[in-house]
């Protein structure tokens, strides 16, 4: 695992990048498959890699916000693009549990090495996601490297060569 790189700017984008040694069926894999999912980020419920499934995850809640993470899956090119709303908080919160409305990208692009992983978390409205903003800048950039050890750990389970 090499080339990490993390972006972010006050157009309310967070963009990380890693390139890794396995095809993108593996990684692809890793993004799509609920139990693996629940293994680097969190357990999703009612996932699917299918446009229009409708899913969520549950986080630390906070004020009048239950924690639920509504998402639905926006689209799926299988092996190389999956995305999906993600939207939660409450317009009472003001820092963490405030109202997002926001997209999450994963697209995958087969390189010589391997697979080039990129994650676009967008559509943050600053300043009053800055709190999730902040937060999720750093988390992301766990969550990839998460996807990465996984991938790891499975490909010697299985017995699979990287890339």
């Amino acid at each position: 695992m090499t080339d990490i790189s993390v972006q972010t700017d006050t157009a309310g984008e967070i963009v990380v990048e890693e390139l890794f040694p396995y095809a993108p069926e593996t990684l692809w894999r890793m993004l799509t498959t609920p139990e693996l999912i629940g293994r680097w980020l969190m357990e999703p419920t009612g996932f699917a890699a299918i446009r229009g499934t409708r899913f969520t995850f549950q986080t630390t809640p906070a004020g009048p916000w239950d924690g639920v993470i509504n998402c639905e899956v926006l689209e799926v090119v299988p092996n190389q693009r999956l995305s999906f709303a993600w939207r939660g908080g409450d317009d009472a919160n003001q820092g963490y549990g405030s109202r997002l409305d926001t997209i999450v990208t994963w697209t995958l692009t087969e390189v010589a090495d391997g697979t080039r992983l990129r994650l676009v978390h967008s559509g943050f409205h600053l300043p009053r996601n800055e709190t999730a903003y902040s937060r999720m800048s750093s988390g992301w950039t766990n969550v990839v490297s998460k996807i990465g050890d996984l991938a790891a750990r499975e490909t010697d389970q299985k017995g699979e060569d990287p890339q």
